[in-house]
């Protein structure tokens, strides 16, 4: 797998595919679906979340057990995670799972993170394909170790071709890595004589980056009520909405989802206009504008 790595043109999710990731049939299922149709009937579910997922060694400290006990954890966050989101239409779904700055950690906490993360893609790959699902990399996948990338590159050919919604995984992944890149990859065009300096604008430099193809998020979710983006997709949340949570990671489930969407949807989102100039608009849904 090449250290960059781009998903695939954006697909509409199909239209026929919208039944949930698992059987409904107690009472509690009923309440999610009720839960689901009031949000999708309150206000616009956003197209692309992403989320950061904090707060897993913290989890596990507090419990007296070792730091990759919270990761084991934080699977099944994951799972509830996809599923609703899924369920609810949200079309992309971007999950912070291992930063560059990741790699500093002691090495054994690395190295069981690499095996979960290992055991999750083959426990989760097939239920993802059977519920058109697309897997997507992010990152300086090149700095993975062989077997994960192995697997990563399975599941991302597996899927390749599902609609309902893309999954990205952000490994060895950090915001500053990716503009770095992209600099780099312009300069090399410019070098070439295959673009001039007075070419390069946005949607020049949007090629260049991993999530090219990609709406940028419309809610950004950090867990473990930390304050920061933790260099997360520096470029793309410019005008993101960011929705803090005090739970930890393995703690988060699709409840807490449902209060961020909630949230979301109670924001006006101006993008640099006066609610006045937002109110004489004949479409209230707002696209991120373009420089």
């Amino acid at each position: 797998m090449k250290a960059l790595t781009k998903p695939n043109p954006p697909l509409k999710p199909a239209l026929a595919h919208r039944e949930p990731l698992r059987a409904a049939h107690t009472p509690k299922d009923a309440r999610d679906r009720a839960v689901q149709e009031s949000l999708k009937a309150t206000g616009a579910i956003p197209v692309h979340i992403a989320i950061i997922m904090d707060g897993n060694g913290r989890w596990a400290e507090r419990r007296g057990k070792l730091r990759v006990y919270g990761h084991n954890a934080g699977i099944e966050s994951v799972r509830d995670t996809v599923e609703a989101s899924a369920e609810l239409g949200v079309e992309y779904l971007t999950l912070y799972a291992f930063s560059t700055e990741n790699w500093k950690r002691p090495k054994h906490e690395v190295s069981a993170l690499m095996q979960l993360l290992i055991q999750a893609i083959r426990k989760e790959t097939k239920t993802l394909h059977d519920n058109d699902v697309r897997l997507n990399a992010i990152g300086d996948t090149s700095a993975l170790p062989p077997s994960v990338r192995d697997e990563l590159a399975e599941a991302i050919e597996l899927t390749k071709n599902n609609r309902r919604m893309t999954l990205s995984l952000a490994l060895s992944y950090s915001g500053r890595w990716e503009i770095m890149q992209a600099t780099r990859h312009i300069a090399e065009a410019v070098k070439r004589g295959e673009l001039d300096p007075s070419e390069i604008t946005d949607d020049v430099f949007e090629k260049h980056l991993v999530t090219y193809g990609m709406p940028h998020p419309e809610l950004l979710i950090r867990t473990s009520g930390e304050f920061r983006i933790s260099n997360f997709l520096l470029w793309q949340l410019a005008y993101t909405e960011i929705h803090i949570t005090d739970c930890y990671w393995p703690d988060f489930r699709r409840d807490k989802l449902y209060a961020a969407i909630l949230d979301f949807q109670r924001r006006e989102r101006r993008f640099g206009m006066t609610s006045e100039q937002l109110a004489a608009l004949p479409d209230s849904t707002m696209q991120e504008p373009k420089p």
